[in-house]
């Protein structure tokens, strides 16, 4: 269903609340922790906020995109952990929009009546990754167990080269193309001419506007301090990305990693590995009254859209967005703020080119003029994944609270957030204040 979930018999799509971890870059503070117990913390955590009893809760949906074979199904792991047997869950996951994916899963079943009040979240520790190892190893292993003599067992070992031990990182690369997303946006940066220059200065504006929003409180309140393993005596309470002290000139220094030669896309202008979770409460407008809870906003309308991976693969959102628009009945200017995923700067900055032009309207829309013309004033107004980090399926449920959050701080009224994705796909989600 990628039509409007706005209006059913259980009234209007509400999200109660939210919360989410501090997002640290991967193989520094939350290290120890995997995507499991990240998503048990946060759903702890907005549990007792609401104060919610068990039988209150319908189910859990989970997003995650590099699960571990220990923990195939954290959307089940999260309530039996918690004490809630009973709450059935599972597990999604659609590369970077997973987190958002669950929460329009919820946003479905409650719509269609089978729920009233899901706990939908999205979580990755990109510092535990699944290691695999070459095929050579593993045949060699499983012969070494099975074999009944230390004769047997040595001939095993001996087939086994030194550089099988060696283990396979995830891959990162489109299967359809052998290209990865950054080399890709390197394409898209070349396309749409988008300068070195132009990426620096989206990235600074990014870190800044995030450090602003860290200084002045904006983001405190959504997170909630991790306990650090194994004494517990440290607690992790600050997204640990965010350079509000940088510079041009130190972005400037940084050499490009995807094409070193004439590329622009750097370690700074690209979106950082990063551990975190994030989680929100899904509940049909009539449950949230029933039980006395401020519904922070609604879900007007969403859509997912693909597109063909050559040759912008994360332009998806420029498709995306007319369509959620059209769905919520609205246009690119009634809108109040705006949250685009900054998987890289040359990447928000195709997309929001796109939804500018007119030629682009007309010939790959069928729209006889553009979308609508950005205002940057209102996008990313408290920094984006640039600053904050982008711990896959974690980044949508950051980006549903910071906007319902900031549309109230400034009592505006609309919202749209979009996400482009691995795969050539993308998603846009309007979301309504309370």
């Amino acid at each position: 269903m990628n039509a409007s979930p706005e209006h059913n018999h259980n009234g209007r799509i509400a999200i109660v609340g939210g919360v989410r971890t501090p997002f640290a870059k991967a193989f520094t503070d939350l290290s120890d922790l995997n995507a499991s117990d990240l998503a048990k913390l946060v759903t702890q955590e907005l549990i007792q906020r609401l104060g919610l009893e068990p039988e209150v809760i319908d189910e859990v949906v989970w997003g995650t995109v590099l699960p571990t074979m220990s923990n195939l199904n954290i959307g089940r792991e999260v309530p039996i952990a918690l004490g809630l047997s009973r709450v059935p869950g599972y597990t999604l996951g659609q590369q970077c929009a997973s987190g958002i994916q669950s929460i329009t899963s919820a946003a479905e079943h409650i719509q269609t009546g089978h729920g009233r009040a899901i706990i939908a979240g999205g979580s990755e520790s990109m510092s535990n990754t699944p290691v695999v190892y070459k095929k050579r190893l593993l045949m060699a292993l499983q012969r070494l167990q099975k074999a009944r003599s230390w004769g047997r067992r040595l001939k095993g070992l001996r087939q086994v080269h030194l550089g099988d031990f060696l283990p396979t990182p995830p891959g990162i690369e489109e299967p359809s193309t052998g290209l990865s997303m950054g080399q890709h946006t390197e394409l898209m940066a070349q396309i749409n001419g988008i300068s070195r220059k132009e990426q620096d200065a989206y990235t600074l504006t990014s870190h800044q506007r995030a450090a602003a929003a860290r200084a002045a409180g904006r983001i405190n309140g959504d997170l909630t301090p991790v306990s650090l393993p194994p004494k517990h005596n440290h607690y992790f309470s600050e997204d640990n990305i965010i350079r509000g002290d940088s510079s041009l000139e130190q972005l400037g220094q940084l050499r490009p990693v995807f094409d070193r030669k004439h590329g622009s896309l750097t370690a700074g202008n690209s979106s950082a590995l990063t551990d975190g979770a994030s989680v929100v409460m899904v509940m049909s407008e009539t449950r949230a009254k029933e039980l006395g809870l401020e519904a922070w906003g609604y879900i007007k309308s969403y859509a997912y859209v693909a597109i063909p991976p050559r040759p912008q693969l994360l332009l998806g959102p420029a498709y995306s967005t007319p369509l959620a628009l059209d769905r919520a009945g609205l246009t690119f200017a009634d809108l109040d703020l705006f949250e685009i995923h900054e998987a890289f700067a040359a990447q928000v900055l195709s997309v929001t080119q796109k939804l500018e032009s007119d030629s682009f309207a007309k010939e790959e829309l069928g729209r006889s003029q553009a979308v609508g013309k950005v205002d940057w004033d209102t996008l990313n107004v408290n920094g984006g994944s640039l600053a904050y980090g982008h711990p896959f399926a974690a980044t949508g449920g950051r980006m549903v609270i910071n906007l319902l959050q900031e549309l109230r701080r400034r009592d505006k009224q609309l919202g749209l957030l979009t996400i482009c994705t691995a795969n050539a796909m993308g998603v846009s989600m309007v979301l309504e204040r309370a």
